[in-house]
């Protein structure tokens, strides 16, 4: 029989427990990741856009803003946005730790089947992720490629190389690790290692867990509006010393699976 103390140490430990929450985006089969960083003078477009493709997508979706501490505008818009569109919803950081942080905690956040991502500066198209989808039944992840991109030189030839010394240290083959439009499988992109440079290695980290990766063309525009965060030195650079992190991980990388359990209430 146990004591009224065993008793009390078990309720203080249950008061500690922790309860997987469910939250608004269990309602929906995709998720779409926005991470957000001083594009206020973007946000009308983006509810714009993204709210007509929630209402034409293939599959029942929502919209889930990640705001990296933005110094502008941008989270009150954010907040706006979320009070008047149904299907959107945010995250806002106590700090700014960067796009693979925003982009890992919003898969860790979501609870639909499937989740993506799409760059707030709309160079490429949400409607293009109806292009995506048809896919998802044969691939764990599907994946833009940016046809007759509409950056600049330096911008285009910088992303070329970086692309071609990732691609050859990765042996992932994949043409356009950066373009901002990726479905993945949301139990597949959840296992996925959070580290700076994570997001360029989205397609690598999905292989490294025996799923298939497939490529399609997309649409992609100038940017209209805000300013981009990248530069020739973390386009190249960073990139460079990050593909050798790659590298490293891969060759201690364990990959298991589930086959039963009974954990769930």
């Amino acid at each position: 029989m146990e004591t009224t103390e065993n008793l009390a140490q078990r309720e203080k430990a249950k008061s500690f427990a922790v309860i997987p929450s469910l939250n608004k985006t269990v309602n929906y089969e995709f998720t779409i990741i926005v991470p957000v960083f001083n594009e206020q003078d973007n946000m009308p477009a983006l509810e714009e856009k993204l709210s007509a493709f929630v209402s034409e997508s293939l599959l029942d979706s929502c919209v889930l803003f990640v705001n990296d501490c933005s110094t502008d505008q941008s989270l009150q818009r954010i907040v706006e946005i979320c009070g008047r569109q149904e299907h959107f919803c945010y995250l806002s950081f106590e700090e700014n730790v960067g796009l693979s942080a925003a982009l890992k905690a919003g898969i860790e956040a979501t609870q639909s089947t499937f989740v993506g991502y799409i760059d707030a500066d709309l160079q490429t198209a949400p409607e293009d992720f109806n292009l995506l989808i048809p896919y998802l039944h044969e691939y764990e992840m599907v994946m833009g490629i940016r046809a007759n991109r509409k950056d600049c030189f330096v911008k285009n030839a910088s992303s070329k190389i970086a692309n071609g010394f990732r691609r050859m240290m990765t042996n992932d083959g994949v043409s356009d690790t950066g373009c901002p439009l990726k479905i993945m499988r949301s139990d597949y992109a959840k296992r996925i290692p959070l580290f700076n440079g994570m997001h360029r290695f989205l397609p690598a980290l999905i292989q490294l867990q025996n799923g298939k990766v497939k490529q399609v063309p997309v649409r992609h525009f100038p940017r209209v509006a805000g300013q981009s965060k990248y530069n020739l030195r973390n386009r190249l650079v960073g990139p460079f010393i990050d593909c050798f992190a790659y590298r490293w991980m891969k060759s201690r990388y364990i990959n298991y699976q589930i086959t039963e359990n009974n954990i769930d209430l």
